[in-house]
């Protein structure tokens, strides 16, 4: 490993790994985007909004960013911010996982939050009209503003150039959508250089992109709750399908992943994992099926992986994890190799 002199030039470069794979040789590959600075591959757009905005001038020397987050970007910023010598607020809310915002705090990052006490309640647009009209009362600030900001997609441009660099071809791309940067930016740069994939969106049951009634749901900075506007890095003539997951489905893949493999993905990740394994051999044979694991699930241990904290919410489902299990058992890679060398 090459010796670096600042944290972001840790990002990317990060590991696939083949979760499942059909009998007709449709596999499913997980990129592993905890495996960036942060935990997470919110860091990539943090960085290209931040280098973006110096370009334009919009940020100067001792600058002041402000963002609204619900935990990835603000941590991306934090580090960006550190090393740039920026200050940075980040807007949140209590919906926010607890580690990030500790850990936001320990680089130096004011919070700001729009809810007190025990409201837990995810406050997407209270928390952007705030950073964006913080931003305005200040000469020195700059709202990053991630859900409108061209440099969010183009952050996750080296994403397709590093799946290419491990793979011939990526036929679909089936990723969460909150931003729309990570599974749009990674399609585009696909398109770009030639090797179009098809683009299957994710977002919770409650979330307004794809269209159907808007709802609370409880997985983390992804999708589109009611009142928030839809991210312009969501590119509808890029997507081919828009497809909603549960918290329960998404939680208990997560969960049923950590127990089968011993790999904890974040929530939302789930979600994707849940529509992928359910219809994966629907698709053609020999497909390479890629989902883009934003964060770990380190970050989830007292939400996600804490059965008290699930049950307090309705969404402990053992069944679910079960039949989830199941198809990871019957898909196992593992398994597979293992029949090849007995025959």
């Amino acid at each position: 490993m090459a010796l670096v002199t600042r944290v972001t030039d840790l990002i990317g470069r990060t590991p696939l790994f083949e979760l499942a794979v059909t009998d007709t040789g449709t596999r499913l590959l997980l990129k592993l985007e905890q495996f960036n600075p942060t935990g997470a591959a919110k860091i990539r757009m943090a960085r290209s909004m931040v280098l973006d905005a110096e370009r334009r001038g919009l940020l100067r020397v001792g600058g002041h960013i402000i963002e609204s987050t619900s935990g990835n970007t603000g941590l991306g910023l934090a580090v960006v911010a550190a090393e740039r010598g920026y200050r940075f607020t980040a807007v949140v809310d209590n919906h926010a996982c607890k580690d990030k915002l500790r850990a936001m705090r320990a680089m130096g990052t004011d919070l700001v939050f729009v809810a007190e006490g025990d409201d837990d309640e995810l406050a997407t647009s209270a928390r952007e009209d705030l950073a964006e009209a913080m931003a305005a009362a200040r000469d020195d600030a700059y709202f990053t503003e991630q859900h409108n900001n061209d440099a969010n997609a183009v952050g996750y441009y080296a994403v397709a150039e590093e799946l290419l660099a491990e793979v011939e071809r990526v036929d679909i791309l089936l990723s969460a959508v909150g931003t729309g940067g990570s599974l749009f930016g990674t399609a585009t740069r696909l398109r770009d250089l030639g090797r179009p994939a098809r683009v299957i969106g994710v977002e919770p049951v409650g979330s307004i992109a794809f269209g159907g009634e808007g709802g609370p749901y409880w997985q983390s900075g992804t999708g589109t709750p009611p009142g928030a506007s839809i991210g312009t890095a969501v590119d509808y003539a890029l997507l081919d399908e828009g497809v909603k997951v549960s918290d329960v489905d998404a939680f208990a893949t997560a969960r049923a992943v950590a127990r089968t493999h011993g790999l904890l993905i974040g929530g939302s990740a789930g979600g994707s994992v849940h529509n992928a394994l359910a219809r994966l051999e629907e698709f053609p044979a020999g497909s390479t099926v890629v989902t883009i694991v934003c964060d770990g699930g380190e970050k989830y241990l007292d939400t996600v992986f804490d059965d008290e904290w699930m049950r307090a919410r309705d969404l402990l489902d053992p069944a679910t994890e079960a039949d989830v299990t199941t198809l990871l058992r019957r898909f196992s890679p593992l398994r597979r190799q293992d029949e090849l060398m007995e025959v």
